[in-house]
C-alpha cells in the first residue's frame, strides 16, 4: 500500500468545525509536505477549486498549480498529483506547464483529471460548464491533446472542442511517455473515458465491498478498451485514530455535528451535477470526498486491519485526510503504518507455511 494525503489548501477537511488549526497558507503546506516525506508518505493530491468548498466560498484557499510548482522545488521524492479541470484550461498551455513542473520535480509530477461538478464556481470564474456527458466529451479531447503534445515532435489536432496545427512542445516531460494521468468517476460515461484514456483510477471513500466491485469493473472496462492494466487504484479516506473506542466516538460525534453554514454551499451542485453511485447524506458530506465511508476509524490496530482488507480488494493507494493535519499525519505514520507492514508480513508467512 502506498500512502498519500490531500494537501490542506482549504484550511481543513471538516465542514462542521470552524477552526482546525491548519491555515490555508503556502508556509503551512510546505511544512506539511516536507515532514510527510520524512514520515514515509508517497503522494500528495492537490485539489483544484477556485472557491473554498470546505469552509465556504468567502474563505481563503490556495491555487493548485502555482502551489504544486513551488512545492516541487522544495521536495525530493514525494509524488505531486495535481488536479486539472478541462473546462478551466487550455490543453496546450496545460501540457507545457505540466512538462515544466515535471522537470522542476525531476519526474514526480502527475495529474488528476477532473471533469468538474460545481456550476456556481464555473459561473464566477468563467469556466466552461456543460451537461454531464458533454463534460467527458471535452475531457477526452483534452487528454488526447496533452498526450499528443507530450509524445510527438509536432502535433496537429482537429476536434470539436480543440484545434491545433503543427504545435511544438519542448522540453518534453521527464516521464515517458507521459506523466501519470489519474482520474475518478462513477457514471458510465466517466468510467468509459477513464478506461480508454487514463493511467490510474481514484475513488471517493467506499466500503471494502464497494471498492472491490469498482476495481473489478474498471479492470474489465480497461481490458475491453484494449489498454494496458491500470497502474494504480486509489481511494480517499478520512482518518480518526485514537487509543480507545470512547475517544473515537467522541471525535466522530464532534466532526459530524452538522451545522448550517456556507461550508455546504457546494452540496447541491455536488449531488445534482454529478452521477454518484451511492446516495450522499449530509453526514457523509461532513468531511470531504466521502472520507468517512471507508470507516478507517478506531485504534491503530483496527485501522491497520481494515487497510489490509482494502489491499486484498485490490487497492494500492490511500489518499488520506487528517485534522489537525500535522499531528494526525505523524500519529498515522508512527502507529498505523508499521502495524500494516507487520500484518502484511504475518499474512504472507502464514500463506507460505500453509
Amino acid at each position: 500500500m502506498k500512502y498519500g494525503f490531500w494537501l490542506p489548501i482549504f484550511g481543513g477537511w471538516l465542514r462542521n468545525v470552524e477552526n482546525e488549526n491548519m491555515p490555508p497558507t503556502y508556509a503551512y503546506a510546505k511544512e506539511v509536505i516536507q515532514k510527510a516525506e520524512k514520515w514515509g508518505y508517497d503522494t500528495t493530491l492537490i485539489a483544484e477549486l477556485y472557491l473554498n468548498d470546505i469552509k465556504g466560498p468567502e474563505h481563503d484557499s490556495l491555487e493548485a498549480w502555482t502551489t504544486a510548482a513551488a512545492l516541487a522545488a522544495v521536495t525530493d521524492k514525494i509524488e505531486i498529483m495535481t488536479a486539472v479541470r478541462p473546462g478551466f484550461h487550455n490543453p496546450a498551455v496545460t501540457a507545457k506547464m505540466a512538462a515544466n513542473i515535471d522537470h522542476i520535480s525531476n519526474g514526480r509530477f502527475t495529474l488528476n483529471v477532473v471533469s468538474a461538478w460545481w456550476e456556481e464556481e464555473a459561473r464566477q470564474y468563467g469556466g466552461i460548464f456543460t451537461e454531464h456527458d458533454a463534460r467527458y466529451d471535452r475531457t477526452e479531447e483534452f487528454i488526447q491533446v496533452l498526450k499528443g503534445l507530450w509524445e510527438k515532435e509536432t502535433f496537429t489536432y482537429q476536434g470539436n472542442f480543440y484545434q491545433f496545427s503543427q504545435t511544438h512542445l519542448h522540453p518534453k516531460p521527464v516521464q515517458k511517455p507521459n506523466p501519470i494521468l489519474y482520474a475518478g468517476g462513477e457514471s458510465p460515461r466517466g468510467k468509459e473515458t477513464i478506461a480508454r484514456h487514463c493511467d490510474a483510477y481514484v475513488m471517493h471513500g467506499g466500503t471494502v465491498d464497494e471498492i472491490r466491485s469498482k476495481i473489478d469493473e474498471m479492470k474489465k472496462l480497461r481490458a475491453s478498451a484494449e489498454g494496458k492494466p491500470f497502474q494504480s487504484f486509489g481511494m480517499a479516506a478520512y482518518i480518526v485514530c485514537r487509543d480507545t473506542d470512547d475517544e473515537v466516538q467522541a471525535e466522530l460525534a464532534r466532526i459530524t455535528d452538522i451545522k448550517e453554514s456556507s461550508a455546504y454551499a457546494g452540496y447541491k451542485d455536488f449531488t445534482t451535477k454529478s452521477q454518484l453511485e451511492q446516495k450522499l447524506e449530509l453526514y457523509d458530506y461532513s468531511v470531504s470526498n466521502r472520507g468517512l465511508r471507508p470507516n478507517l476509524i478506531g485504534t491503530p490496530e483496527q485501522i491497520a486491519e481494515k487497510i489490509i482488507q482494502y489491499e486484498d480488494a485490490g487497492l494500492d493507494l490511500l489518499l488520506l485526510q487528517f485534522s489537525p493535519q500535522l499531528e494526525e499525519m505523524e500519529r498515522f505514520s508512527t502507529e498505523v503504518m508499521p502495524l500494516v507492514e507487520e500484518k502484511r508480513k504475518a499474512k504472507l508467512e502464514s500463506t507460505y507455511s500453509s
